[in-house]
C-alpha cells in the first residue's frame, strides 16, 4: 500500500470512528445528565436523528455575511478534526512509524475547529456571534498555556520526546506517565482544560444559552450547523484518546484485550467525570474563566512540569 493511499485510509477510518464515538460520547453525555436531573434521557440514536435532522434543513446564510468564510468554517473544522483521529489511530497502529514533531501538529490542528468557529462567528455580521467569538478567543488564551506546560510532562518523561510513537513505546516498557507524582499533578490540570476545550460548563461561556442566547453559532443552521455540532461530538472523542496517549498508554491494540478494555473503561470514566462537572457547577464569566487558568491552573501545571524535570 502507497503511502498517499495509507494516508486516505487512515482519514477515513479517523473520520468514521470519531464520528461514531463521538455521537456515542454526546449521547452518553446527555443521558448522564438525564439521569443526574432525574429524567429519563434520549434514545441511543438520538444523536443520528439530530444530524441528518439538521443536514436536510435549508442552510440560511444572513445578509451582510462574509459568505466563503462562513460556510467554509464548519469545512475547516470538521477536516482538521479527521486529521487529528487519522494521527491518532495510526499512531496506535503503528507506534514505531510515526513521524518527528507529530505532537506539534497534533496539538496545533486541535486548535483549528476553534479558531474557525471564531472566523465563522466574525464572518456572520451578528453581533451577538461576534462576541461569543472574542469570548471563544479569550478562552483559548486562557487554557493553551496551561494545557501545553501539561503536555510539557509526558514529553520530558519520555526522554524529551515529540513524538507521539515514542511516549506511547515509553509507557509501554517503563509505565503510564500518570503513575508519577507529576503525571498525576499535569493529568489533572490537562482534564481541566479538556473541559475548556470542549466548551463544557463550567466553561462554555462562549456558547451561553441564557445570555448570548447560541454565541457563536447563532446564524448557523442546517448543514453547516451539523458538521459543526459533528465536529463538537468528534473532539469528544479526539481530545480524551489525546489524554490517554499521552498520560497511560494503554491503547495500544498491539497489547492485550485485557488493556483494550481497560482503555474503554479510561475513556468512559473521562467522559464521566466531563460530565458530572458541567452538572455540578455553574457557568463562570469569561473573566473569572482567564484568571482561573492563568492564576491557578498555569502555576500547578508549572509545579508539575519542574517535578518531571526531579524525575517524580
Amino acid at each position: 500500500m502507497t503511502t498517499v493511499l495509507q494516508g486516505v485510509v487512515f482519514l477515513g477510518v479517523g473520520f468514521l470512528v470519531a464520528a461514531v464515538v463521538g455521537m456515542f460520547a454526546h449521547w452518553f453525555d446527555r443521558k448522564i445528565t438525564a439521569r443526574v436531573q432525574w429524567r429519563v434521557g434520549p434514545p441511543f440514536f438520538q444523536p443520528w436523528y439530530d444530524f441528518l435532522k439538521l443536514l436536510i434543513k435549508e442552510v440560511m446564510i444572513p445578509d451582510g455575511a462574509q459568505k466563503f468564510t462562513f460556510l467554509a468554517a464548519p469545512l475547516i473544522s470538521l477536516a482538521s478534526v479527521s486529521v487529528v483521529a487519522a494521527l491518532l489511530i495510526r499512531t496506535i497502529v503503528f507506534p514505531a512509524e510515526t513521524f518527528v514533531g507529530d505532537l506539534i501538529v497534533v496539538i496545533y490542528l486541535m486548535t483549528i475547529p476553534s479558531q474557525a468557529l471564531i472566523l465563522g462567528a466574525f464572518s456572520s455580521g451578528n453581533p451577538l456571534a461576534s462576541l461569543g467569538g472574542s469570548r471563544e478567543m479569550k478562552l483559548i488564551l486562557s487554557y493553551e498555556l496551561p494545557f501545553l506546560l501539561a503536555i510539557l510532562v509526558p514529553v520530558v518523561k519520555a526522554g524529551n520526546s515529540i513524538r507521539l510513537g515514542e511516549i506511547l513505546q515509553f509507557q509501554g516498557t517503563e509505565g503510564a506517565v500518570i503513575a508519577s507524582f507529576s503525571g498525576v499533578i499535569s493529568f489533572v490540570v490537562a482534564l481541566l482544560c479538556m473541559q475548556a476545550k470542549l466548551a463544557k460548563v463550567p466553561f462554555d461561556a462562549p456558547e451561553a444559552e441564557t445570555e448570548i442566547m447560541a454565541g457563536a453559532y447563532i446564524e448557523y443552521s442546517g448543514a453547516t450547523l451539523a458538521l459543526f455540532k459533528l465536529s463538537q461530538w468528534m473532539m469528544m472523542f479526539v481530545v480524551p484518546l489525546f489524554l490517554m496517549m499521552l498520560w497511560v498508554g494503554a491503547v495500544n491494540w498491539q497489547q492485550t484485550w485485557l488493556n483494550l478494555f481497560f482503555a474503554v473503561l479510561i475513556y468512559i470514566g473521562i467522559l464521566l467525570f466531563m460530565t458530572l462537572i458541567r452538572n455540578t457547577n455553574v457557568r463562570l464569566r469569561i473573566d473569572q474563566i482567564m484568571t482561573f487558568f492563568w492564576a491557578r491552573v498555569t502555576p500547578i501545571a508549572v509545579i508539575a512540569l519542574i517535578l518531571a524535570f526531579l524525575g517524580l
